[in-house]
């Protein structure tokens, strides 16, 4: 049923196949129809590492209800969003940012290429745009083939700001935005910074669960970044 050659599917189930190629791995997830826990247990057992990529096309575009739920109880601006960045859900408290209290459709497609975004995101040019750059080049290696990260890109190259910069690999090395903080001029409250904190659903990876902290004035926060440890 894998199409290998007779006994490799003893040998990964024994540990006896050191270094399995990933088209094995796979194979057999999608042939025992293992779901993304069972996929990256896989890995753990056979590679000793997380996977590179979700088993599931989906995995990235969905999310379970009950994270709306955990979205709605959070009394800071949160919101989900796809492996597009696309908005999956989100609370008032983030709506309450925007003026009018309309919500963009993407994250990543407002942040970069809206002009409205520049009046609430404070210091685009230096504390927004170049740290978005990096991430959406990161998303676009990863996942060649999604569709809306593929017009989303092209609409980037064709900016005459934003597209420049991207061009010439502009931004640097910024995988993700967890723990920055950030200056906003919030609609409903003002100037003042951001603290941006990213976690992710692990039954759907590169969903992306986002809560903004805001802290009002116009001066940032010369308070030291603490950790939190278990007693």
């Amino acid at each position: 049923m894998l199409h290998r050659t007779h006994g490799t599917y003893n040998r990964l189930e024994a540990g006896n196949y050191p270094n399995p190629p990933e088209e094995l791995l796979r194979d057999v997830a999608r042939l025992l129809a293992f779901n993304e826990h069972e996929w990256t247990l896989l890995w753990l057992y056979t590679m000793h590492r997380d996977p590179p990529t979700p088993l599931h096309p989906t995995s990235g575009t969905e999310v379970r209800d009950a994270w709306g739920t955990v979205v709605q109880s959070i009394s800071h601006m949160a919101y989900i969003s796809d492996q597009s960045w696309q908005v999956v859900t989100y609370n008032d408290a983030f709506a309450a940012m925007f003026p009018g209290r309309k919500v963009c459709a993407n994250t990543m497609r407002w942040m970069v290429l809206d002009p409205s975004a520049r009046d609430v995101l404070a210091g685009w040019e230096d504390h927004w745009l170049p740290m978005a750059l990096p991430q959406m080049r990161a998303a676009v290696a990863a996942l060649p083939h999604d569709e809306i990260l593929a017009e989303l890109e092209a609409d980037i190259l064709a900016d005459p700001i934003a597209g420049p910069l991207y061009k010439a690999g502009g931004g640097g090395a910024f995988a993700h935005p967890d723990g920055d903080e950030r200056p906003l001029n919030h609609a409903e409250l003002g100037k003042g910074w951001v603290t941006l904190c990213a976690a992710e659903p692990l039954s759907h990876p590169r969903v992306r669960l986002m809560v903004m902290i805001f802290h009002p004035g116009e001066e940032r926060r010369n308070a030291p970044q603490t950790v939190l440890r278990a007693p």
